[in-house]
């Protein structure tokens, strides 16, 4: 009840990301019951009928990550400050997260489920004429486990992926190596190397010393204490602004905050990437019996220039969190003003949130073109059946749909920084500029990319 209180009284940007998490949950769900129609139309070719079912799993991905994209930016189960005294702490958030997704999901399924036995017939009669009749086994009775079973993949396994990805994590730092269990003031555990007397925290000026010389310095030469220059309080250390000291559990002997480090996929993309080219490659020099028949008008080919196609498309979806930190780290090179210096943090920043949704985009669109070479075009039926078209529509728009929300996750992300910016002065004509330079940023480097991979992908299917 409370998850349907939540959904309902959300922002409409929230409602209409809802509702397409629904209808892309909506044409996943009619793949996957065509699929049972033709293995139910198709009994002697059960390694055809699993093969188009193979071919579901990518709508079902891209479904599966919009929709955890969509739960990862509802305001309503974001963990807030006060929500933990009522019982809606991070665990109870994630779950109602869960339930709301399942929710759009499982309205995408039934109305999917409407939409197929409307078009069997089973309901009120053959619909165009019954041109939909042969392909969906209109003659042969539906099996209603196996089809409620294909609807609910959508549900269980969108719902899943939400409660591991929101699923509450707890922070903890590493103890340096050969340290041991410490303990701080009265035997609370604690992870600090530094150990303190019995009554040394309450003693007047404990906390001061950072603050002022050595004692045995100032003691020794009270001319050159009396010369030296203060000490000043380092920019990324917590400081009481009040009190002139470190804020309470911050020690002025600690380090400075290390930068974040860059994400570590793009060794790893570049390697899967260069053996997927190398694969498909190969396997189209060699001669092979074995081919697999593709769906639509497609021309045969075989498992490994497949394998290679996958490999190619992950590769380039790992390395793009990397290719986006390098992109915001070259905008700031070369004396970079205020417009090139705020665009390239922000991008060095979101690197991680935005690369991995561009890089999925960037691997589809290069995997489709690809395809393209595999294609036979047959002058009595048209260029693409209907089941290819939904297909291509599911994943195309579930990928940039996913981009585009995790665009809007990092603008969530990043509203208080945007907020400080305009109290100082800053015009909001420059944070327009710097996204809009990020965009041609990010364009100017992944287009030809992406161009490049298809061409290469392409090339071995096209000799």
């Amino acid at each position: 009840m409370l998850a349907l209180r939540l959904t309902l009284g959300a922002h409409p940007a929230v409602h209409l990301r809802r509702l397409l998490v629904a209808m892309a949950s909506a044409g996943t769900g009619f793949l996957l019951l065509c699929t049972l129609g033709y293995a139910l139309g198709h009994p002697d070719h059960p390694s055809a009928s699993l093969f188009r079912l193979a071919w579901c799993l990518t709508p079902l991905a891209a479904t599966v990550q919009f929709a955890v994209a969509v739960a990862r930016t509802d305001p309503a189960t974001r963990p807030r400050p006060g929500l933990s005294a009522v019982g809606l702490g991070p665990g109870r958030l994630m779950t109602i997260s869960a339930t709301t997704t399942a929710l759009s999901c499982t309205l995408g399924s039934l109305t999917a489920l409407l939409s197929f036995l409307h078009l069997r017939g089973d309901r009120t009669g053959l619909p165009f004429d019954g041109a939909a009749a042969r392909s969906l086994a209109a003659d042969q009775p539906l099996p209603l486990p196996a089809a409620l079973t294909l609807l609910a993949l959508v549900p269980v396994i969108a719902s899943a992926a939400v409660m591991l990805v929101l699923r509450p994590r707890e922070t903890r730092t590493k103890p340096a190596p050969g340290a041991g269990r410490s303990f701080g003031r009265f035997g609370a555990y604690g992870r600090s190397t530094t150990r303190e007397t019995f009554g040394a925290y309450g003693r007047f000026g404990a906390r001061l010393r950072p603050l002022s010389a050595a004692p045995s310095a100032a003691g020794a030469h009270p001319e050159r204490a009396a010369d030296a220059p203060s000490p000043e309080p380092d920019s990324d250390t917590d400081w009481d602004t009040d009190t002139a000291r470190p804020a309470p559990g911050h020690d002025g002997h600690d380090a400075p905050t290390a930068p974040r480090k860059p994400p570590a996929g793009l060794p790893w993309g570049v390697a899967t990437l260069t053996a997927g080219l190398a694969m498909e490659a190969y396997a189209a020099a060699a001669a092979s019996t074995r081919t697999l028949a593709l769906p639509g008008n497609l021309a045969s080919t075989t498992p490994a220039v497949l394998a290679g196609l996958l490999l190619t498309a992950v590769g380039l979806a790992l390395a793009a969190p990397g290719l986006t930190h390098l992109t915001g780290r070259l905008l700031q090179s070369v004396r970079p003003g205020a417009l090139r210096l705020l665009a390239g943090r922000v991008l060095m920043e979101e690197a991680g949130r935005i690369g991995r949704p561009l890089g999925i985009v960037c691997a589809v669109a290069s995997a489709a073109y690809a395809m393209t070479a595999l294609y036979i075009p047959e002058p009595d039926e048209p260029a693409f059946g209907p089941l290819t078209a939904l297909g291509t529509l599911l994943v195309t728009g579930c990928t940039i749909a996913t981009l585009l929300t995790a665009a809007v996750e990092a603008r969530q992300a990043r509203a208080d920084a945007t907020a400080a910016l305009l109290r100082l002065g800053a015009p909001a004509t420059m944070l327009r500029s710097a996204a809009a330079l990020r965009a041609a940023a990010l364009l100017a480097l992944f287009g030809p990319l992406t161009l490049l991979v298809a061409e290469l992908a392409a090339l071995p299917l096209t000799r």
